[in-house]
């Protein structure tokens, strides 16, 4: 008996994820991704670091990253629009000078036959020391009690507010400027394309809102209903705009939100990607539930919210494969992706490159062997603009 338990297993193992048992199971599509970032991580500092990071990815039947391009204040690819505004066209980082990392991703990953969705991380958010901040104070939102300062572990970030029409433009001139000038496949946001909701009490966003309610200031608690539900429209509102601006530049480039859950997306973040998805702005969600109690984890997955959406777009989970200072075995990811599997969503992304068998306790070829058993045989990626179906 135990022979033939352990055949079954070896035969599901060999399945790529969301296959049937069928002579059809090889053209199975799933999301097979992993989040690209500069931070904790050395994988975009090098340009033959970064072809081979690539070239193990395809080796190992991943099919797409998302590299990070918009992060600490800076474009990680060279940027008029940047240039103009901040100062500086580029990240200031050595191992960034003299290229343009998001091109050679494009070409790199597009020879390997990855698709590739640059990730706008930091969306309205910026370091409190950045020539960003200094440069433009005046765009800057805070608290009730003037404070700008959000903690973010051990960093000082600051706000830019995404009311704000001088805000708005600079980081739809930015999406743009990336969606034009470059091979993409689409363009990924999360939670930072929000805002925290203890934030905009600035004095163009308090007048904004007397305005629309006859001379009413906003509540003190912003936590208040009426209040996260003022703010979070008018991010929905610009959302919406963004995305009438990507799809007129490049009609065939993916919408791809990477949020938190629902009800903390939308409390802390006024990011409201229930009615984002629910209009037609997301056309990709990477919902991310970095959960280590299997349980919560589970119910995250099961939400009303979450079975709707992937009625009708590919919704995939990000994993978290770990941490600079917090470790995950494999078999924690293992089994997160089993559970994934087995509710039928589109695939999995993990968080982030460096974690996959870098920054391990477990040896990088045994992870890497695990990897190879989660991802058997190569996948398509599931693309809702040519034919991808729930």
């Amino acid at each position: 008996m135990m022979w033939l338990l352990t055949a079954v297993a070896t035969v599901i193992l060999s399945l790529p994820l969301n296959a049937q048992i069928s002579p059809n199971s090889s053209s199975a599509t799933e999301l097979r991704g992993v989040w690209l970032t500069n931070i904790d991580s050395d994988v975009l500092f090098g340009r033959d670091r970064l072809r081979q990071a690539v070239q193990k990815l395809d080796e190992l039947n991943f099919n797409t990253v998302y590299p990070a391009v918009w992060n600490w204040g800076y474009t990680l690819y060279p940027s008029q629009v940047a240039a103009k505004v901040i100062g500086r066209s580029l990240d200031p980082t050595p191992g960034l000078q003299g290229r343009d990392i998001l091109k050679e991703i494009v070409s790199e990953g597009h020879k390997q036959g990855l698709t590739v969705i640059p990730w706008f991380e930091f969306g309205f958010m910026a370091p409190a020391d950045s020539l960003l901040a200094k440069n433009r104070p005046q765009w800057l939102t805070n608290r009730s009690d003037g404070t700008r300062i959000v903690k973010e572990g051990t960093h000082d970030r600051v706000w830019l507010s995404p009311f704000r029409p001088d805000v708005q433009q600079f980081i739809q001139d930015l999406i743009v400027e990336i969606v034009r000038n470059y091979d993409i496949d689409g363009i990924q946001f999360d939670d930072h394309f929000g805002l925290p909701s203890e934030l905009g009490y600035d004095a163009y966003t308090v007048a904004l809102y007397k305005k629309e309610h006859r001379g009413q200031a906003p509540s003190k608690n912003p936590k208040d209903a009426e209040w996260l539900r003022w703010r979070a429209s008018k991010i929905t509102d610009f959302m919406k705009r963004v995305f009438t601006a990507i799809k007129a530049a490049k009609k065939d480039c993916l919408v791809s939100v990477a949020p938190n859950p629902q009800r903390f997306s939308y409390e802390f973040f006024l990011a409201d990607w229930q009615r984002w998805e629910r209009m037609g702005l997301v056309e990709e969600l990477v919902l991310q539930i970095y959960r280590d109690d299997l349980n919560v984890f589970v119910k995250e997955l099961e939400y009303p919210e979450v079975k709707a959406a992937q009625k009708h777009i590919p919704v995939s989970v990000g994993i978290l494969t770990g941490l600079k200072n917090k470790p995950i075995t494999i078999q924690q990811i293992q089994t997160q992706v089993q559970k994934t599997r087995d509710r039928n969503f589109a695939g999995v992304s993990f968080f982030f490159y460096e974690t996959l068998w870098n920054l391990t306790k477990e040896q990088p070829l045994e992870r890497q062997t695990a990897l190879q058993k989660i991802f058997p045989k190569p996948a398509k990626y599931p693309n809702l603009l040519t034919g991808w179906k729930a």
